[in-house]
């Protein structure tokens, strides 16, 4: 083992040391009086090792996230001075840089129409240029949603010690959800200033510790462990989901697709065959497709099938898979699409005791080109009953 493995181990043992000791505890007085010496030697990447550690020993991401709040706190300032690498301004993790600059920028604008308001809290004016302001930071959530599902997928491809993302992913959700609240707030008028004024903190403290947490421990890694052609491949993706103050001048992206052994490139990820079969089979609706010459190419064969299908009809014209009665209504929906008039029609019908949703939707390609339609069925009488929120979490 080499001894720069050994020193690394060691930093990591003593991490994890004061770690425990908070968690156990709530503080670590003793821990950094005895350790004087060893805080200014640690370096970002081992916080990336140490919380990956904690995440695999299955502590809760509620108690994670307290926890790196006070052991980043213990070593802000070896972290913080630690060399780092800088992105080029128009590269991924530049753009994303320059969008927390103007982050920082709204926080400060917010301050002093939040400390006015606190203090003349029945002043509309205030309230609603501190409900703008808010709208304004609300549109920095994307940041966030450009990270999670652009950024944190090539992570965990390039890092074995990927889990910490998990703590980050959770304290984004706390800020979208307390932006939400304040201006849910201030919209209606009626506010708790208690959890108000909580809210409001909590979102400056959480913001600032994401933007220092990203800029001098996750990037510097990144541009150390994943490949540039990547990073800037990034920037076109992060375009699809939308920047949010600030945006890259180029992308340098060209989407090509293509078959290649028995994989075909569908913009969005890359199947094959036997996927894109499985994928539609087990969609809970009926899907027909019907070409641009009015001939049916395609139709899925899910579990429970609403409307009986073989592969006879295929290449079969469309008018010819209708009773006479109803025929001609498909036709003129058909002609609808062909001229652009109309890009979807829908109908839904009693049979046996269920309500099945049957829709047309136009296919047209990047130009508007008409390119066929798609016929979709759906057994809807549960979904028609729902009430009320099920969550996610209530699985």
């Amino acid at each position: 083992m080499s001894e720069f493995t050994k020193t690394k181990e060691r930093r990591l043992a003593k991490l994890m040391e004061v770690s425990k000791q908070i968690l156990e505890t709530g503080n670590a007085h003793s821990f950094v009086i005895a350790n004087k010496d060893f805080i200014p030697t640690v370096i970002p990447d081992d916080f990336i090792a140490l919380f990956d550690s904690l995440v695999k020993d299955d502590y809760a991401v509620e108690e994670l996230k307290k926890l790196a709040s006070k052991v980043l706190n213990i070593f802000h300032i070896p972290i913080e001075t630690y060399p780092r690498i800088e992105p080029a301004d128009d590269s991924f993790l530049g753009v994303l840089e320059q969008n927390n600059r103007e982050m920082v920028k709204v926080l400060e604008e917010i301050r002093p129409v939040f400390k006015a308001f606190v203090k003349d809290r029945v002043n509309h004016t205030l309230q609603t240029e501190l409900l703008k302001k808010f709208q304004h930071l609300e549109v920095f959530v994307k940041h966030y949603t450009i990270k999670e599902n652009v950024l944190f997928p090539s992570i965990e491809k390039a890092w074995p010690d990927y889990r910490c993302l998990q703590i980050m992913w959770s304290i984004h959700d706390d800020i979208r959800a307390n932006i939400k609240l304040v201006i849910s707030q201030l919209e209606k008028g009626s506010i708790d200033f208690k959890s108000f004024n909580r809210c409001v903190g909590d979102i400056f403290f959480n913001m600032m510790a994401i933007k220092f947490r990203e800029e001098h421990i996750l990037f510097p890694l990144i541009l150390s462990t994943i490949g540039e052609d990547e990073l800037q491949s990034m920037n076109q993706l992060g375009f699809e989901i939308g920047y949010p103050y600030i945006k890259p001048r180029t992308t340098n992206r060209e989407e090509q697709a293509s078959i290649s052994d028995g994989f075909i490139n569908l913009g969005t990820g890359i199947l094959n065959a036997e996927q894109i079969k499985l994928i539609f089979n087990h969609l809970p609706v009926d899907i027909t497709y019907v070409d641009e010459h009015d001939k049916v190419q395609y139709f899925s064969t899910p579990p429970k099938r609403i409307f009986p299908r073989t592969v006879a009809i295929i290449g079969r014209e469309v008018k010819n898979c209708h009773p006479p009665e109803s025929v001609h209504v498909v036709e003129k929906i058909v002609e609808s699409f062909k001229s652009g008039k109309k890009d979807q029609a829908s109908f839904w019908i009693k049979m046996k005791g269920e309500i099945i949703l049957i829709q047309y939707f136009a296919v047209r390609d990047q130009l508007g080109n008409y390119k066929g339609v798609i016929e979709v069925s759906q057994e809807i009488s549960e979904i028609k009953a729902l009430e009320g929120e099920k969550r996610l979490l209530d699985w």
